[in-house]
């Protein structure tokens, strides 16, 4: 204090320096930013840097290919590490550069032409640094690009020494794949570090000349696209407010899941993309467990089936599917026995190893009492129903048990069901099969059956469909439903099929094997807004960095991410007027929309 001026408009000095100190001495009890970003302590060592409990690392950048390719520093960026990226960029003058370039061509000129005095071969690398000054400075001179001198440091940290060590030779392995050498700032670990702090300081100073084409290239700022000229619009880009249209049937295979927690908007996003599928010509085939497709089915003139005892449509899990060109008559029969075994499994649950043998031997008998054997022939005839194989398990030993559990779908609670003709036909455009009315134990069983029913008639017949299973962890809790979904997912690409599983609760799908697979055989993957327990396991099936992750929490409804492929974007999922009348699930707007209906019925 005794060095600082007083000013001189002040009347009391001795005050003024006391009043100063106060402060001095106030000031230094006070938490300023310094005190908040520092670390607890600093280690610097020939080769890493230690900043508390994280362990730290500079890498520069000291040679580039003669070509470089655009974004080519987006596969860095991309790596799930903590990882700062440093540039500088020094301009270099042209008139400066035009003469060093001069006497460096003056000097390869002349080298050249001592050679050939000697009568040497040509020398391909001296030409070619020949050509490249000569190109260089036509460029230069026309003012077409500009000289710069450029550094490239990459400071990394990791939690530990061998982290540390890993990813180091991870990021030398990936650059030095694309020529781009690094080198360890030895010896000058705080100056690299230094270096990398967004203060524009650059303390190593290791610059290589580019020009205005090459240092372009550097740049990562471009925006993620997922953008064709075929598809469908899925939605807004949220990174840059483009549109990602996209054609699902474009991928290695057409099948997508879709995760989200309870109104986040699941239901809207796959009733939007089926939708706009009609319109293309796509077949959509719906197991609608909540009757939420009802109003969107009658608006597009497409068929509605609900499948629960009080209806009047039936399906009889014994319809033979129909025979394809490379089938003989005794794979359909084998097939559909193959199929009703499944069914029966899942309505009767855990079977023995002898029961087992019986329920197949009884099959094929009751195929044979309706003269249906592996002649394709027989397969016109009338197929046999639930009440035939009761009769068959009965006067067999051992059917005992069998014929028990079987009795209630064929006489008792569930009778009709399971137990009379087909009467309903897959037809083409919008079809909508409803499970809401059927009994909580009953919903597995009529979801299998109604896959059954579908996949024969895809098998049959080539087109482009898409197939929805809404609720699907409801089949994930039984073995060999899960089973069946897992097997159509698998085999949905040779049917020209695109599976599409809708499920909120994340926690039973992925905890079957089943399940994970689904997943593994979906090209295209929607997830919307999560719970933290299920944005905690998308996190590690998916990969997702923590700011994905905090995205999935964040997010408002209808917003999430899209992945395609490889290729994955933030997604906002939007419907025009006349889709979000047709297609919302939200109750305040349904019983607006029903008050406007029932008023313009009354004024009419």
């Amino acid at each position: 204090m005794a060095d600082e001026k007083i000013p001189k408009t002040v009347k009391h000095p001795e005050q003024y320096k006391k009043d100063k100190e106060a402060e001095k001495i106030f000031r230094q009890g006070m938490a300023n930013v310094l005190d908040l970003i520092a670390p607890a302590a600093l280690v610097v060592t020939p080769n890493y840097m230690q900043l508390g409990d994280l362990y730290c690392k500079t890498l520069f950048v000291y040679t580039y290919p003669r070509y470089l390719q655009t974004n080519w520093l987006s596969s860095i960026i991309n790596y799930d590490i903590v990882c700062d990226i440093s540039m500088f960029i020094y301009p270099i003058e042209s008139k400066n550069m035009m003469g060093q370039l001069r006497r460096k061509l003056t000097q390869l000129e002349s080298s050249e032409s001592i050679e050939r005095e000697k009568g040497l071969v040509r020398n391909p690398e001296l030409e070619t640094a020949i050509s490249d000054i000569e190109g260089l400075r036509d460029v230069l001179q026309r003012g077409e690009i500009k000289l710069f001198q450029y550094s490239l440091y990459f400071t990394i940290y990791a939690k530990s020494l061998e982290e540390l060590t890993a990813i180091t030779k991870q990021l030398e392995s990936t650059l030095g794949g694309m020529l781009i050498y690094t080198k360890q700032a030895l010896l000058q670990m705080e100056q690299g570090f230094n270096s990398s702090l967004p203060i524009c300081h650059d303390e190593l100073s290791i610059m290589r000349n580019l020009d205005t084409g090459s240092l372009s290239t550097t740049f990562p700022f471009t925006s993620s696209t997922l953008t064709r000229n075929e598809g469908i619009l899925y939605g807004i880009n949220r990174h840059n407010n483009s549109l990602i249209l996209f054609d699902r049937f474009s991928l290695e295979n057409s099948n997508s899941v879709v995760f989200g927690k309870a109104g986040s908007g699941k239901s809207y996003a796959v009733k939007l993309e089926a939708l706009r599928s009609l319109m293309f010509g796509t077949d959509v085939i719906v197991i609608d467990p909540e009757n939420e497709c009802k109003s969107l089915c009658e608006a597009v003139g497409g068929s509605w089936m609900s499948v629960s005892l009080s209806s009047d449509k039936r399906i009889n899990p014994f319809d033979l599917p129909a025979q394809r060109e490379d089938e003989t008559g005794e794979d359909v029969l084998r097939e559909a026995i193959i199929n009703v075994k499944g069914l029966l499994i899942l309505m009767m649950g855990t079977i023995s190893p002898e029961e087992d043998a019986i329920l197949d031997k009884a099959l094929f008998e009751v195929y044979s009492l309706k003269d249906i054997t592996s002649d394709s022939a027989t397969h016109k005839n009338p197929p046999p129903m639930m009440v035939d194989l009761q009769n068959v398990l009965t006067n067999m030993t051992g059917g005992e048990s069998l014929v028990k559990r079987l009795t209630k779908y064929t006489e008792g609670t569930f009778a009709g069901l399971f137990n009379k003709p087909t009467n309903f036909d897959l037809n083409k455009g919008f079809v909508v099969f409803s499970i809401r009315d059927l009994e909580d134990q009953l919903r597995p069983v009529g979801m299998y059956m109604v896959l059954n029913y579908i996949w024969g008639k895809i098998r049959f017949e080539l087109r482009k469909r898409i197939c929805i299973v809404d609720e699907a962890w409801i089949m994930m809790q039984h073995e060999d439903s899960a089973k069946f979904l897992f097997g159509l997912a698998k085999r949905s690409r040779k049917y020209y099929l695109g599976l599409t599983v809708v499920t909120q609760d994340v926690e039973d799908f992925l905890s079957s094997n089943y399940g994970k697979a689904v997943i593994t055989n979906s090209s295209l993957q929607i997830l919307l807004k999560q719970s933290p327990t299920s944005a905690a396991k998308l996190a590690e099936v998916f990969n997702l960095t923590e700011g994905e992750k905090y995205l999935l929490l964040e997010c408002d409804v209808g917003e999430g991410l899209f992945f395609a492929g490889l290729n994955h974007v933030a997604i906002k999922i939007m419907g025009s007027y006349t889709e979000d009348r047709l297609i919302t699930t939200d109750p305040k707007q349904i019983l607006e929309q029903r008050r406007v209906l029932e008023e313009t019925e009354n004024n009419e």
